[in-house]
């Protein structure tokens, strides 16, 4: 399965494909919908506004973003801005510190590191893709795995230990980086 960078997609958003557009909202909708809700802790309602705004903005705004690969940068500041302002106007008398929650940087930093992670799973062949979505994702037990999948449980453990080994090089080159402990 070919997946096209986001440098190749902005680029072909930038020229008007329709198609590209629609990729490119079905990309990061789930990342803008993480931000909302889970970095700023929006209600569904209102992250459902902020999320037709921030499309709507990289819609018209797309234009103005220098480099086609620093969309997702730019695509987490303006949601960012669209939550602080969702957030100032519902509480007008706060101060923006205020508004703003304290571990919003880390949340959006840990969303950052799903997409990625998302990002390089989807470079795997299926058979990774799909025991490491079960064991990860789905949070299956190796029994379980084992039974949808036909298989001996040590055998599952051994193939999500060589499906690991080869996401982690995907991951690494994405600019992340394997956490202490792990991997």
């Amino acid at each position: 399965m070919t997946v096209t960078s986001d440098d190749q997609l902005v680029a072909r958003c930038r020229a008007g494909e329709t198609p590209a557009w629609n990729e490119l909202v079905e990309r990061y909708s789930r990342y803008v919908y993480a931000i909302c809700t889970q970095g700023f802790r929006l209600q569904d309602h209102d992250a459902e506004d902020v999320f037709q705004d921030v499309f709507t903005r990289v819609y018209t705004n797309l234009d103005r973003l220098r480099e086609d690969g620093a969309f997702r940068p730019w695509l987490a500041q303006l949601t960012r801005r669209s939550c602080l302002d969702r957030l100032r106007s519902s509480a007008r008398e706060a101060l923006a510190e205020e508004v703003e929650p304290r571990d919003v940087d880390e949340t959006l930093s840990l969303i950052d590191d799903a997409l990625m992670v998302h990002e390089a799973m989807a470079t795997l062949p299926d058979n990774c893709r799909d025991i490491l979505d079960r064991f990860f994702a789905r949070d299956e037990s190796y029994r379980v795995i084992a039974d949808a999948l036909g298989l001996p449980p040590g055998t599952v453990a051994s193939r999500i230990s060589r499906c690991l080994d080869k996401l982690k090089p995907l991951v690494e080159e994405r600019g992340g980086a394997a956490r202490p402990g792990v991997g």
